[in-house]
């Protein structure tokens, strides 16, 4: 008779536990996200998310350095404009704030990956993802305008250097909407990360202090998911695909672990996975009541989102993680 297996043996000390462990966080899997605003030499904690800063561009470009030299792959920005309107001008305009960022990030840390968020709610005053009905109090977005403004928009991230471009709006068609757009400019190698499978969810409360973002009137629930889907996030998916995406997303990441597996087993495509606003301020708010080990938590957070599938992890807690992961 074969002697009975013990599971325990291969735990028995830290060499043992490090040479059989099946997932393996690296900082190679982390993306850290950059609020920009006008101006110079400002950095504004955001009040909601204790680490985090609004910054102008320069502040920014110093702060994409630090990423850089901390062995983070890459960065994605996101923009707070000087004035907002409803045709969501600073979004596309050639000298919107996104754009001035990637351009001097590139310049500065040109092996720096620079993604882009692609939508236009900070830039109206409305805070919705698009166009509106005159008169509509609801948030319910037209789509096919809204799609118009997309294509500018990733154009002129694209012309300012991006690397990535990463619609985030959910709006039907918007993958290949954007597609067709950069081919026609001539972009052709700038690749497409969608946020594929993007809930209407309450962990982004944070987020909305952050970017300015919060809607002035109804909600989002209109063009992002409901949370008890399943199904829908698998059809939003292959469409993305279908469309031309060549990266795909599931946001919000803690709360949809089953999410990111079943999107992972239904498609070959790399998958990121936003660990949202709402779900670091609560790790930090109970780790500044010493009520938890903060690295402790996010090392198994993040852990468990790649052991769920996701390749790449979006995430404010990225330069820690990075401090924390180094030899």
């Amino acid at each position: 008779m074969f002697p009975t297996h013990r599971p325990r043996r291969l735990r028995r000390t830290p060499v043992l536990r490090r040479l059989v462990q099946e997932t393996v966080l690296s900082i190679n899997d982390l993306i850290y996200p950059l609020f920009v605003v006008p101006g110079s030499g400002v950095a504004q904690e955001v009040s909601s998310m204790p680490g985090v800063f609004q910054l102008s561009v320069d502040k920014a470009v110093a702060e994409a350095q630090t990423v850089y030299d901390l062995g983070i792959p890459g960065v994605i920005i996101f923009g707070i404009p000087e004035q907002k309107d409803l045709d969501a001008q600073g979004a596309w305009h050639e000298c919107g704030i996104v754009q001035q960022a990637t351009t001097a990030i590139k310049a500065a840390v040109p092996e720096l990956l620079v993604i882009v968020d692609t939508c236009l709610c900070e830039y109206t005053p409305h805070g919705h993802c698009g166009y509106l009905e005159v008169g509509d109090l609801t948030g319910r977005v037209l789509n096919d305008p809204t799609l118009e403004l997309l294509k500018k928009t990733a154009v002129a991230q694209a012309r300012a250097g991006a690397d990535i471009i990463a619609p985030s709006g959910m709006m039907d068609g918007f993958v290949g909407a954007i597609r067709s757009a950069l081919d026609a400019a001539d972009f052709t190698e700038v690749p497409i990360l969608s946020y594929a499978a993007k809930y209407a969810s309450a962990y982004y409360g944070p987020f909305r202090d952050a970017a300015d973002s919060a809607p002035q009137f109804g909600d989002r629930r209109t063009y992002q998911m409901h949370p008890g889907n399943r199904r829908e996030a698998l059809r939003e998916v292959n469409l993305d695909v279908a469309e031309g995406a060549d990266m795909l997303m599931v946001k919000p990441a803690l709360a949809y672990m089953d999410i990111i597996w079943q999107v992972k087993q239904a498609t070959e495509l790399p998958l990121a996975a936003y660990n949202v606003s709402g779900e670091y301020s609560m790790v930090k708010a109970a780790a500044a009541q010493g009520w938890i080990d903060e690295a402790a938590v996010v090392l198994e957070t993040l852990t468990g989102l790649k052991r769920a599938g996701a390749d790449i992890i979006l995430t404010y807690h990225a330069k820690d993680v990075a401090s924390w992961l180094k030899p």
